[in-house]
């Protein structure tokens, strides 16, 4: 079983930063891709970027290439989801995810964390 807690969730202007993180328990973190998701006020959730393993590859949405980047630190069993040149449509409840994969193979996750709110204000 895999707990996850995200956070760095908050207000910014867009154009402006954040970093989320995502701390996990439990001592299958390194075997496991991880993936982060969003869901918009209104909207169904949608993919946003996922990790494998080792860190080795990683996996966008297009609508987020170039500006957003995931990574992993196994031995501190955290994701980070480093978010630059944020737009008003960037906000949503950002959720963490883990599929008991090594290597990620769809949305189909197996445990999600409850979620940190971005908003980018104008």
């Amino acid at each position: 079983q895999v707990q996850l807690v995200e956070s760095g969730g908050g207000l910014v202007q867009a154009g402006g930063s954040l970093r989320l993180s995502c701390a996990a328990s439990g001592r299958t973190f390194s075997s496991y891709a991880m993936g982060w998701f969003r869901q918009a006020p209104g909207k169904e959730r949608e993919f946003v970027a996922a990790i494998t393993w080792s860190g080795g590859a990683t996996d966008y949405a297009d609508s987020v290439k170039g500006r957003f980047t995931i990574s992993r630190d196994n031995a501190k069993s955290t994701v980070y989801l480093q978010m630059n040149s944020l737009k008003l449509e960037d906000t949503a409840v950002y959720f963490c995810a883990a599929q008991r994969s090594p290597v990620y193979s769809g949305p189909n996750m197996d445990y999600w964390g409850k979620g940190t709110l971005v908003t980018v204000s104008s």
